[in-house]
Protein backbone atom coordinates (compact mmCIF):
# COMPACT_ATOMS: atom_id res chain seq x y z
CA UNK A 1 0.00 0.00 0.00
CA UNK A 2 1.64 3.62 -1.19
CA UNK A 3 1.09 6.83 1.46
CA UNK A 4 1.75 9.11 -1.18
CA UNK A 5 0.76 11.52 1.54
CA UNK A 6 4.53 11.96 2.25
CA UNK A 7 5.09 12.41 -1.40
CA UNK A 8 2.78 15.32 -1.95
CA UNK A 9 4.59 17.12 1.08
CA UNK A 10 8.04 16.38 -0.11
CA UNK A 11 6.81 17.98 -3.70
CA UNK A 12 4.82 20.65 -1.99
CA UNK A 13 8.02 21.29 0.20
CA UNK A 14 9.73 21.71 -3.45
CA UNK A 15 7.56 23.69 -5.29
CA UNK A 16 5.53 26.18 -2.77
CA UNK A 17 8.05 28.91 -2.27
CA UNK A 18 7.42 29.85 -6.08
CA UNK A 19 3.78 29.42 -6.06
CA UNK A 20 2.74 33.25 -6.56
CA UNK A 21 -0.16 32.50 -8.80
CA UNK A 22 -3.58 31.23 -8.39
CA UNK A 23 -4.52 27.55 -9.00
CA UNK A 24 -6.32 26.35 -11.72
CA UNK A 25 -3.84 28.16 -14.39
CA UNK A 26 -5.01 30.79 -17.06
CA UNK A 27 -1.11 31.22 -17.28
CA UNK A 28 -0.21 33.90 -19.96
CA UNK A 29 1.51 32.40 -23.00
CA UNK A 30 4.88 32.36 -21.89
CA UNK A 31 4.05 30.31 -18.65
CA UNK A 32 3.31 26.86 -17.85
CA UNK A 33 -0.04 24.98 -16.20
CA UNK A 34 2.17 22.72 -13.58
CA UNK A 35 0.06 19.20 -13.33
CA UNK A 36 -0.80 21.15 -9.76
CA UNK A 37 -2.61 23.76 -11.23
CA UNK A 38 -0.13 26.63 -11.19
CA UNK A 39 1.82 29.15 -13.46
CA UNK A 40 5.49 29.07 -14.10
CA UNK A 41 8.88 28.39 -15.61
CA UNK A 42 11.17 25.33 -15.42
CA UNK A 43 11.21 21.73 -14.40
CA UNK A 44 8.66 22.41 -11.90
CA UNK A 45 6.23 23.92 -13.97
CA UNK A 46 6.60 22.61 -17.86
CA UNK A 47 8.42 19.17 -16.88
CA UNK A 48 6.37 15.97 -15.85
CA UNK A 49 2.64 16.78 -15.56
CA UNK A 50 2.86 20.03 -17.50
CA UNK A 51 -0.84 20.85 -18.55
CA UNK A 52 -0.33 23.84 -20.67
CA UNK A 53 1.62 26.37 -22.34
CA UNK A 54 5.74 25.78 -23.16
CA UNK A 55 5.88 22.70 -21.58
CA UNK A 56 8.90 20.32 -22.28
CA UNK A 57 8.20 18.11 -25.08
CA UNK A 58 8.92 14.53 -24.39
CA UNK A 59 11.32 12.63 -25.74
CA UNK A 60 10.83 11.03 -28.92
CA UNK A 61 8.66 7.81 -29.28
CA UNK A 62 11.10 4.53 -29.84
CA UNK A 63 8.12 2.54 -31.25
CA UNK A 64 8.53 0.17 -28.71
CA UNK A 65 4.87 -2.54 -28.51
CA UNK A 66 4.11 -2.56 -24.68
CA UNK A 67 1.28 -5.31 -26.57
CA UNK A 68 4.41 -7.24 -27.94
CA UNK A 69 6.58 -7.19 -24.63
CA UNK A 70 3.74 -7.85 -22.50
CA UNK A 71 2.54 -10.75 -23.40
CA UNK A 72 -0.04 -13.42 -22.62
CA UNK A 73 2.56 -15.49 -21.46
CA UNK A 74 4.36 -12.37 -19.00
CA UNK A 75 1.10 -11.18 -17.73
CA UNK A 76 -0.56 -14.91 -16.93
CA UNK A 77 3.50 -15.67 -15.50
CA UNK A 78 2.19 -13.03 -12.64
CA UNK A 79 -1.54 -13.75 -12.27
CA UNK A 80 -1.31 -17.31 -12.61
CA UNK A 81 0.60 -17.07 -9.48
CA UNK A 82 -2.27 -15.85 -7.25
CA UNK A 83 -4.80 -18.29 -5.60
CA UNK A 84 -7.51 -19.37 -7.14
CA UNK A 85 -9.58 -17.66 -4.31
CA UNK A 86 -8.20 -14.20 -4.97
CA UNK A 87 -10.60 -11.57 -5.83
CA UNK A 88 -7.89 -10.26 -8.46
CA UNK A 89 -7.64 -13.61 -10.03
CA UNK A 90 -10.75 -12.88 -12.04
CA UNK A 91 -10.42 -9.11 -11.88
CA UNK A 92 -7.12 -7.89 -13.36
CA UNK A 93 -6.68 -8.69 -17.09
CA UNK A 94 -4.00 -8.46 -19.71
CA UNK A 95 -6.87 -7.25 -22.16
CA UNK A 96 -8.04 -4.49 -19.86
CA UNK A 97 -4.38 -3.60 -19.38
CA UNK A 98 -3.90 -2.50 -22.65
CA UNK A 99 -7.15 -1.22 -23.21
CA UNK A 100 -6.28 1.08 -20.65
CA UNK A 101 -2.55 1.94 -21.64
CA UNK A 102 -4.39 2.98 -24.79
CA UNK A 103 -4.77 6.71 -22.77
CA UNK A 104 -1.13 6.74 -21.85
CA UNK A 105 0.63 6.03 -25.02
CA UNK A 106 4.47 7.51 -23.89
CA UNK A 107 4.23 4.47 -21.01
CA UNK A 108 6.86 2.08 -22.42
CA UNK A 109 7.41 3.75 -26.08
CA UNK A 110 9.88 6.92 -25.34
CA UNK A 111 14.00 6.94 -24.22
CA UNK A 112 15.87 3.85 -25.75
CA UNK A 113 14.16 0.76 -26.11
CA UNK A 114 16.24 -0.87 -22.75
CA UNK A 115 14.33 2.26 -20.81
CA UNK A 116 11.15 0.96 -22.26
CA UNK A 117 11.94 -2.35 -21.12
CA UNK A 118 13.36 -1.29 -17.85
CA UNK A 119 9.69 1.04 -17.69
CA UNK A 120 7.49 -1.99 -18.34
CA UNK A 121 9.55 -4.40 -15.96
CA UNK A 122 9.58 -1.82 -13.08
CA UNK A 123 6.25 -1.04 -13.07
CA UNK A 124 5.29 -4.98 -12.79
CA UNK A 125 7.53 -4.85 -10.52
CA UNK A 126 5.36 -2.49 -8.26
CA UNK A 127 1.91 -3.63 -9.44
CA UNK A 128 2.88 -7.47 -8.36
CA UNK A 129 4.23 -6.12 -5.02
CA UNK A 130 1.40 -4.15 -3.85
CA UNK A 131 -1.62 -6.45 -5.33
CA UNK A 132 0.32 -9.76 -4.50
CA UNK A 133 0.43 -11.15 -7.86
CA UNK A 134 -2.66 -9.71 -8.65
CA UNK A 135 -4.40 -11.25 -5.73
CA UNK A 136 -5.73 -7.79 -4.32
CA UNK A 137 -8.03 -5.49 -5.70
CA UNK A 138 -8.20 -3.27 -2.52
CA UNK A 139 -5.69 -2.98 0.59
CA UNK A 140 -5.95 -5.30 3.20
CA UNK A 141 -7.96 -3.59 6.07
CA UNK A 142 -8.58 -0.52 4.04
CA UNK A 143 -12.18 0.32 5.47
CA UNK A 144 -10.40 0.45 8.97
CA UNK A 145 -8.06 3.14 7.65
CA UNK A 146 -8.11 6.42 7.86
CA UNK A 147 -6.84 8.44 4.17
CA UNK A 148 -8.48 11.53 4.71
CA UNK A 149 -6.32 14.54 4.16
CA UNK A 150 -8.78 17.50 6.09
CA UNK A 151 -6.15 19.94 5.19
CA UNK A 152 -7.23 19.76 0.94
CA UNK A 153 -9.77 21.60 0.26
CA UNK A 154 -8.80 21.49 -3.43
CA UNK A 155 -10.09 17.67 -3.41
CA UNK A 156 -12.07 17.36 0.07
CA UNK A 157 -13.41 14.21 1.24
CA UNK A 158 -16.84 13.14 0.62
CA UNK A 159 -19.06 11.82 3.40
CA UNK A 160 -18.92 8.49 4.32
CA UNK A 161 -16.23 7.56 1.42
CA UNK A 162 -12.42 6.10 2.02
CA UNK A 163 -9.76 6.63 0.59
CA UNK A 164 -7.35 4.13 0.77
CA UNK A 165 -5.57 1.43 -1.59
CA UNK A 166 -6.92 0.45 -4.60
CA UNK A 167 -6.26 -0.73 -8.12
CA UNK A 168 -2.63 -2.32 -9.38
CA UNK A 169 -0.68 0.44 -8.15
CA UNK A 170 -2.90 0.96 -4.42
CA UNK A 171 -4.40 4.50 -5.00
CA UNK A 172 -4.60 6.01 -1.86
CA UNK A 173 -5.74 9.48 -0.30
CA UNK A 174 -8.20 12.10 -1.51
CA UNK A 175 -5.65 14.39 -3.05
CA UNK A 176 -5.31 11.56 -5.71
CA UNK A 177 -8.68 10.12 -6.10
CA UNK A 178 -9.76 13.37 -6.97
CA UNK A 179 -7.65 14.66 -9.89
CA UNK A 180 -6.99 10.97 -10.49
CA UNK A 181 -10.96 11.09 -11.16
CA UNK A 182 -11.00 14.33 -13.17
CA UNK A 183 -8.30 13.08 -15.63
CA UNK A 184 -9.68 9.45 -16.25
CA UNK A 185 -13.40 10.82 -15.98
CA UNK A 186 -14.89 9.13 -13.03
CA UNK A 187 -15.94 10.18 -9.81
CA UNK A 188 -12.57 10.38 -7.64
CA UNK A 189 -14.00 11.63 -4.51
CA UNK A 190 -17.46 10.64 -4.31
CA UNK A 191 -17.37 6.73 -5.86
CA UNK A 192 -14.00 5.67 -5.20
CA UNK A 193 -14.88 2.36 -5.18
CA UNK A 194 -14.99 2.17 -8.66
CA UNK A 195 -10.89 2.09 -8.54
CA UNK A 196 -12.02 -2.01 -7.59
CA UNK A 197 -14.94 -2.82 -9.31
CA UNK A 198 -14.07 -1.21 -13.19
CA UNK A 199 -10.50 -3.14 -14.16
CA UNK A 200 -9.90 -0.37 -17.14
CA UNK A 201 -10.31 2.56 -14.61
CA UNK A 202 -8.39 0.16 -11.86
CA UNK A 203 -5.48 0.16 -14.30
CA UNK A 204 -6.10 3.60 -15.38
CA UNK A 205 -5.37 5.11 -11.95
CA UNK A 206 -2.50 3.03 -11.55
CA UNK A 207 -0.56 4.30 -14.71
CA UNK A 208 -2.42 7.96 -13.81
CA UNK A 209 -0.21 8.05 -11.16
CA UNK A 210 2.91 6.33 -12.80
CA UNK A 211 2.85 8.56 -15.87
CA UNK A 212 2.90 11.80 -13.28
CA UNK A 213 4.96 10.31 -10.46
CA UNK A 214 7.41 7.77 -11.94
CA UNK A 215 7.81 7.66 -15.51
CA UNK A 216 9.96 9.89 -15.81
CA UNK A 217 12.37 9.02 -13.16
CA UNK A 218 13.52 5.12 -15.05
CA UNK A 219 13.15 7.28 -18.53
CA UNK A 220 15.90 9.58 -17.30
CA UNK A 221 18.53 6.74 -16.16
CA UNK A 222 17.38 7.62 -12.02
CA UNK A 223 17.22 3.90 -11.58
CA UNK A 224 14.85 1.60 -9.95
CA UNK A 225 15.59 2.57 -6.41
CA UNK A 226 13.60 5.89 -7.30
CA UNK A 227 10.58 4.36 -8.33
CA UNK A 228 10.24 2.99 -5.44
CA UNK A 229 10.93 6.12 -3.01
CA UNK A 230 8.37 7.75 -5.67
CA UNK A 231 5.58 4.91 -4.28
CA UNK A 232 6.26 4.56 -0.88
CA UNK A 233 9.28 7.25 -0.03
CA UNK A 234 10.23 7.31 4.07
CA UNK A 235 7.44 4.26 4.66
CA UNK A 236 10.10 2.09 3.09
CA UNK A 237 13.65 3.85 1.82
CA UNK A 238 16.30 4.69 4.09
CA UNK A 239 16.01 1.81 6.45
CA UNK A 240 12.19 2.20 6.53
CA UNK A 241 11.45 -1.56 5.20
CA UNK A 242 14.22 -2.95 3.84
CA UNK A 243 12.15 -6.08 3.73
CA UNK A 244 9.22 -5.05 1.26
CA UNK A 245 11.96 -2.69 -0.75
CA UNK A 246 14.02 -5.91 -1.32
CA UNK A 247 10.77 -7.81 -2.72
CA UNK A 248 10.23 -5.02 -5.04
CA UNK A 249 13.81 -5.45 -6.28
CA UNK A 250 13.43 -9.01 -6.61
CA UNK A 251 10.24 -8.90 -9.00
CA UNK A 252 12.18 -6.14 -10.80
CA UNK A 253 15.26 -7.79 -11.39
CA UNK A 254 12.99 -11.27 -12.65
CA UNK A 255 11.02 -9.20 -14.85
CA UNK A 256 14.42 -7.51 -16.37
CA UNK A 257 16.27 -11.25 -16.70
CA UNK A 258 12.25 -11.90 -18.72
CA UNK A 259 12.55 -9.30 -21.24
CA UNK A 260 16.15 -9.84 -21.62
CA UNK A 261 17.33 -6.07 -20.20
CA UNK A 262 20.32 -4.90 -18.11
CA UNK A 263 17.99 -3.82 -14.68
CA UNK A 264 20.96 -0.68 -14.93
CA UNK A 265 21.85 0.71 -11.60
CA UNK A 266 20.87 2.39 -8.31
CA UNK A 267 18.46 -0.29 -7.75
CA UNK A 268 17.57 0.67 -4.01
CA UNK A 269 17.00 3.39 -2.15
Amino acid sequence: MMHKYLLLVVIAGIIAPALIRAQNCGCSADLCCSRWGFCGTGDDYCGTGCQEGPCFGPPPSNNVSVAAVVTDSFFNGIIGQADASCVGKNFYSRSAFLNAIGSYTQFGNVGSVDDSLREIAAFFAHVTHETGHFCYTEEIDGPSKDYCDENNTQYPCATGKGYYGRGPIQLSWNFNYGPAGNSIGFDGLGNPDIVASDVVISFKTALWYWMNNVHSLIISGQGFGSTIRAINGALECDGGNSATVNARIGYYLDYCNKLNVQPGDNLSC
